[in-house]
């Protein structure tokens, strides 16, 4: 395994495996001795950043979620883990109540849900600190400075380490990263979007981003992570959700012309790795020039293997090349 640094302040900052795993389906669709069987191969491997959320997995069973937080809990009695391994949650998204969902009815971002909700997903880890804390979506009913101010409490008392934030416009969060410097309070250093090598369209709209996808890490978010070294991009979905193996599962918004060409040089460049399209997908965010961690789900020892080996797989300056201009359109063709 790989590690990188997450965060700048001596006090909160960490080191964490360069793969993260997700654990949003553990002790929901995947029952909890398939879970326990990949977490503990993911330590045994090296791994040691964990991502769940305190409304995982509430769409399985029409209620609020917890069941993630839960079964990770029940884990970390039952084999001793400490802090040597870095559990991230994520609030704001959690449905008031159940067959709601954060769409209609989320729990937001207020001062009173902030330190409710954290305290809740520290029972349900079973852990006297949140060593991550992501802000999960936008509440547009609270201002920033009481969200700000919210989280910087909870990291002042010692309940909460690092802040996140996932699925924001990117001028939400530096806004939001303003109010805190200009305060002197903590702010977020890890920011969690949606991003692999196939690129969707970011202009079709649903029901949660009526102006198009905030989620996905665009261009404006890539920028930004470049003009802010230290910030660290935490990529969830870097696979997919297995549309690289099953075509049929790529969601209609990579419809386009770029994704046949970039699927192209993916395939060219597994046959010249003798690895697969998956593994060079990990890789290609592994290797890239910007601080991009992979957050990859699983449902089975197997699958974690094959992530797994991404670690060590180097691509060649050539192969990065190729991958990352496949699809571009040349000025004035």
């Amino acid at each position: 395994m790989k590690y990188r640094t997450i965060g700048t302040a001596p006090a909160t900052r960490r080191e964490v495996s360069v793969l993260a795993l997700g654990a949003m389906l553990f002790g929901s669709r995947t029952d909890e001795e398939t879970s326990f069987a990949v977490l503990d191969r993911y330590v045994e491997a090296g791994g040691n950043f964990i991502d769940t959320s305190d409304n995982y997995a509430f769409w399985e069973d029409g209620g609020q979620g917890g069941q993630s937080e839960e079964l990770l809990g029940r884990w970390r009695r039952s084999r001793g883990i400490g802090d040597e391994i870095v559990i991230a949650t994520k609030l704001g998204a959690r449905p008031l109540a159940p067959g709601t969902s954060y769409v209609d009815n989320a729990e937001g971002l207020s001062a009173k849900v902030i330190r409710e909700s954290a305290e809740r997903s520290r029972e349900r880890l079973g852990v006297a600190k949140l060593d991550l804390l992501y802000a999960h979506i936008e509440d547009h009913g609270v201002p920033l400075q009481e969200t700000v101010e919210g989280f910087a409490e909870l990291v002042a008392e010692g309940t909460v380490g690092l802040l996140g934030v996932s699925n924001h416009a990117v001028w939400r969060v530096e806004r939001a990263r303003a109010l805190a410097a200009a305060a002197g309070l903590p702010a977020y250093e890890v920011l969690q979007y949606a991003h692999s090598h196939l690129r969707p369209r970011t202009d079709v709209p649903d029901s949660l981003f009526p102006d198009g996808s905030l989620g996905h890490a665009g261009a404006d978010l890539l920028s930004y992570l470049r003009a802010e070294p230290a910030l660290t991009l935490v990529a969830y979905s870097p696979l997919l959700k297995g549309a690289y193996t099953h075509p049929d599962r790529l969601p209609a918004d990579f419809d386009h012309p770029g994704t046949p060409p970039r699927l192209k040089v993916l395939a060219e460049v597994a046959k010249e790795t003798g690895t697969t399209v998956n593994q060079v997908v990990l890789a290609w965010q592994l290797g890239s020039d910007l601080p991009i961690v992979p957050l990859a789900g699983v449902s089975s020892v197997a699958q974690l293997e094959e992530n797994l080996a991404a670690v060590d797989l180097e691509l060649t300056g050539e192969q990065r090349a190729r991958l990352d201009g496949a699809g571009a359109v040349t000025p004035g063709a």
